[in-house]
């Protein structure tokens, strides 16, 4: 298998944070570049050397920055994407600029040939009893019986091949009306807002804290021939935007929130203020080890368990007040 080599530059005090929104995402493995090692190393009395190599040395004057390894197929597209949005979040609440820069560069790559390349792993999927997920550059069987949901996720999180994104749209499909109205959290592509709409939702609200990913979730729609009559986005922090919230207003009956635990558990508190009293709320984006924290956080704001699912490592739940 191929790899992407992708950095994320951060601070010294941005490492740890960093390396725990990787991990709540299912990044384990990585590599840390951070010059204070080297003047730790420096300062340890203890040490019997007398010589240095060029690797050890060459962090003496580094930037800071986290390294992983991307799988070079679409599960490392979908992974990529995630990270970008994780970037913008971290950048959002890091008011003195104490987690560094929260750039990012691509190695051996060129980011708009990887965008193009990777679509070669794109292809058409069922998912759930309804829904068949296809990018515009494949054609579905012309005696095609479900319903096709057309989705290009450029450079935002969410084709149907990430597996949290299929155990929303079987939650979804389990839970949603006729007539409902929907509130995606962390939209990306629109995938989720987009299918419950094909899936019978009366109108969607879709929210994301990457402005790229709002406009792609609006073009989605647009090939999905849903009108903005029907089909709303917004970009902006519902934790701590006041005014994002109001205009968001409450009253769905479903709020889905693909985004990673860290979130949802701030989230937490403001769920119940979207929703209706016989309300849902699906959450995913949520390693196996985390799904526990994640509920026990909900549950404190007055939700019970209707369902759970997993697959391959990643979990889903459902919830109600």
């Amino acid at each position: 298998m191929e790899w992407i080599e992708l950095s994320v530059f951060t601070s010294s005090e941005g490492v740890d944070i960093l390396c725990g929104c990787l991990l709540g995402m299912g990044v384990n493995g990585f590599v840390v570049k951070d010059s204070k090692d080297f003047e730790e190393f420096l300062e340890n009395k203890t040490g019997n050397w007398d010589y240095l190599d060029d690797d050890l040395m060459g962090l003496r004057d580094c930037e800071t920055c986290v390294t992983v390894y991307l799988p070079d197929n679409a599960q490392g597209k979908e992974n990529f994407a995630a990270i970008k949005t994780e970037l913008e979040r971290l950048k959002s609440i890091d008011t003195d600029g104490s987690f560094g820069r929260l750039e990012y560069e691509l190695s051996n790559v060129n980011e708009e040939d990887w965008a193009n390349n990777w679509k070669q792993y794109f292809k058409p999927l069922t998912v759930g009893e309804k829904l068949l997920i296809k990018p515009s550059w494949e054609d579905a069987a012309p005696d095609e019986k479900r319903i096709i949901l057309e989705i290009d996720p450029a450079s935002s999180f969410g084709t149907g091949q990430h597996h949290t994104t299929q155990l929303c749209l079987e939650l979804l499909e389990k839970y949603l009306s006729d007539g409902d109205r929907v509130l995606d959290l962390g939209c990306g592509s629109g995938i989720l807002s987009i299918g419950a709409i094909l899936l019978g939702a009366s109108e969607c609200t879709a929210v994301d804290i990457d402005a790229n990913s709002v406009k792609i979730a609006e073009e989605n729609a647009a090939k999905n021939n849903i009108s903005t009559d029907i089909y709303t986005a917004y970009c902006g922090n519902v934790i701590d935007d006041a005014e994002l919230v109001k205009k968001i207003g409450g009253g769905y009956k479903i709020i889905v929130a693909n985004i990673v635990a860290d979130v949802l558990i701030a989230m937490s508190d403001i769920f119940a203020d979207f929703l209706t009293d016989d309300g849902v709320l699906i959450m995913s984006g949520i390693i196996t080890e985390r799904k526990n924290e994640v509920i026990d956080a909900v549950k404190e704001c007055g939700f019970t368990v209707l369902a759970n699912a997993e697959k391959e490592g990643w979990a889903a739940v459902a919830m109600s007040r």
